[in-house]
């Protein structure tokens, strides 16, 4: 009884401390959407109000049909699915061979990859935005594609490396014995075996692209280049700031990134926590 009274208390804490941490995490989405469904007066009142006294869209038409917005969020997708390309026909085959193979300095690589994105992005901003001006580049896809992926590819490195490190190699040599060149195996054998980690590679590329800010700001100039965070600030003004237009402008961001993660979450958790073949 003693045992069971504690294991019944323990999992009241636990579950105390889960509702917390969701409350934590869903208390800013509830205010974002709060806000956005105020009018222009409602919004700045004090004390404020915690449900909406006349709900309204108008913030909401107003950043879609009034605005750039809904082409800064095509921005941010574009952005986001070439950097995933670019990524991953970069990343995959750096991982293969950093799993596969020895070489010398390999380690060394690895660290120096490892290392460089615990660098703040804020200090290479300024030699970034340097180049992308004597380069003929700011203000285009090129220059956030290019450093989008400069930024990730490591990370990407480092996942699927893990990943393929947990792939049996005896896959690749029943291939080899069945006449695969060590290329063909890769492409035939282990790539396909590869989604879980090409789809965690993916989703933490695309949350990544979908949510930075600085880099969008220092190298874009027009609402036909800048993503959409870049877009949201737009809507702080010399006057003040339209704190309806951003929280709307935020809860539409929020959308597809929680329905693409919903659809493949499962993939996501796999693609982190497994390497291993089943059957």
């Amino acid at each position: 009884m003693r045992k069971k009274s504690r294991l019944t208390g323990m999992s009241v804490v636990r579950g105390a401390i889960i509702a917390l941490a969701l409350l934590f995490a869903i208390a800013p989405i509830y205010w974002t959407i709060n806000t956005s469904l105020k009018g222009a007066t409602e919004v700045i009142s004090y004390p404020p109000t915690w449900f909406p006294t006349q709900p309204t869209i108008e913030n909401w038409l107003g950043v879609l049909f009034g605005s750039t917005f809904p082409r800064e969020v095509l921005n941010s997708v574009l952005l986001g699915l070439g950097t995933i390309v670019i990524v991953l026909a970069l990343g995959v085959h750096a991982g293969y061979a950093a799993a596969r193979h020895e070489f010398r300095g390999k380690q060394s690589v690895l660290l120096i990859l490892l290392m460089s994105t615990m660098i703040p992005g804020v200090v290479t901003i300024i030699p970034q935005y340097f180049l992308a001006v004597q380069l003929g580049l700011f203000d285009t896809y090129t220059v956030l594609l290019l450093v989008f992926s400069a930024w990730q590819l490591p990370m990407v490195v480092w996942i699927m490396k893990g990943f393929f490190e947990g792939l049996p190699r005896e896959l690749e040599e029943a291939a080899r014995v069945d006449g695969c060149s060590r290329l063909r195996a890769f492409y035939t054998v282990i790539l396909p075996l590869s989604w879980p980690g090409l789809a965690a590679s993916a989703i933490i590329v695309f949350v990544w692209v979908w949510n930075e800010f600085i880099i969008g700001l220092t190298l874009t100039q027009s609402p036909y280049v800048k993503p959409l965070t870049v877009g949201i600030y737009g809507f702080v003004g010399e006057t003040g700031i339209d704190w309806g237009r951003i929280t709307a402008g935020t809860a539409i961001a929020l959308i597809p990134v929680a329905i693409f993660f919903m659809i493949f979450q499962r993939k996501f958790v796999e693609g982190l926590t497994s390497g291993s073949t089943k059957g």
